[in-house]
């Protein structure tokens, strides 16, 4: 496992997000922060899901992301006539070895872009479940391990679009983060205009990263500290939306652990080797809003999951950075060592 005494091996790491970066926000203009919440779910082994309304570049973010690593990638365009086989695979039987052999599905890829995943029925999403918690898929009783790094970049349209199947709660739980592109700036349409006018730009995408160095890149997250007060304040957030009187259903432990592994992926990108309660804090409303269901008053009341993420933010006291024993267990509160930048 990489660690964090290896400044060679840091350094290069450092260089391969950003090279990751620069050639994402090549294609994507003008969206910074949705470009490095995809690079925090990446590095956190996690599952993003990109929602928002046609064309503001939803498939051209997954792509841009799949494209810029040099790993297996595979594509599923989410129809109502979708099968669980096609995404799983099928067991065929065989003539001349007189067997059955494994067909792998679409799922059998290190980055899989699932598009417009809520346009195919329940049953065929629910064909992702066992793949995006246990990477594994088990067809007819035998058990067949996924590549690694996996990661399910998902788009969907508003359940209020024509066509669509809201996502199973389940389903939604299994996303690490969920976040919307939003509509460009004039200047970054303009942009968008000179540089999508002529030809495509992900035509020339070439990829900046092997699949090898984000395994490197994961194993370094896995080893970012976080001190005791970080993870109880955490929890205190995670909690507070079980009890919270505008939601019906509140976030899962799943859920804390997603925060707290994104939250290490934000303080490497940080360039830190410890979390702080701002990491938490960044990515609270990303990694939580999407898995909380608003009570029918609260939707009566036009109060969405966001704002109530928001109001649990203010209202949880945020824990203080202290020297000496403090908040960790170093010297530095909450770093195990002084804090030093990485590479």
């Amino acid at each position: 496992m990489t660690t964090y005494d290896d400044r060679a091996s840091l350094t290069d790491l450092t260089a391969t997000v950003e090279r990751v970066r620069s050639s994402v926000e090549g294609v994507i203009e003008g969206k910074p922060e949705v470009v490095r919440l995809s690079l925090t779910v990446l590095l956190a082994e996690g599952h993003l899901l990109i929602e928002d309304v046609p064309g503001v570049g939803k498939t051209m973010l997954a792509k841009a992301l799949a494209r810029s690593i040099d790993c297996s990638v595979r594509r599923i365009q989410f129809t109502p006539d979708l099968l669980p086989s096609d995404i799983t695979g099928v067991s065929i039987w065989d003539q001349q070895r007189r067997d059955f052999e494994f067909k792998p599905g679409a799922i059998f890829a290190q980055i899989v872009i699932g598009d417009e995943i809520n346009r195919a029925s329940p049953k065929t999403q629910s064909a992702l479940l066992e793949s995006m918690e246990e990477r594994q898929v088990t067809i007819d009783g035998q058990t067949y391990e996924l590549p690694s790094p996996f990661m399910v970049v998902a788009t969907q349209n508003p359940v209020e679009m024509e066509g669509t199947y809201p996502l199973p709660e389940a389903q939604r739980d299994r996303f690490m983060a969920r976040v919307s592109i939003g509509y460009p700036s004039a200047e970054a349409e303009l942009q968008m205009l000179d540089v999508h006018g002529g030809v495509n730009p992900l035509d020339d995408l070439q990829p900046v990263a092997h699949a090898h160095d984000i395994v490197k890149l994961v194993d370094a997250v896995r080893g970012v500290h976080v001190a005791d007060p970080v993870r109880r304040y955490a929890v205190d957030l995670v909690a507070a939306t079980r009890t919270h009187p505008d939601l019906r259903l509140g976030a899962s432990p799943r859920a804390t652990l997603h925060l707290l592994r994104a939250a290490k992926a934000s303080a490497a990108l940080s360039g830190r080797e410890y979390a702080l309660p701002d990491d938490v804090q960044a990515l609270a409303v990303a990694v939580l809003a999407h898995r909380l269901l608003p009570t029918a008053q609260a939707q009566l009341n036009r109060r969405t999951a966001e704002q109530v993420v928001q109001e649990i933010l203010q209202r949880t006291p945020v824990p203080q950075q202290q020297s000496g024993m403090g908040l960790g267990h170093g010297t530095q509160g909450y770093g195990q060592q002084p804090p030093r930048r990485l590479g």
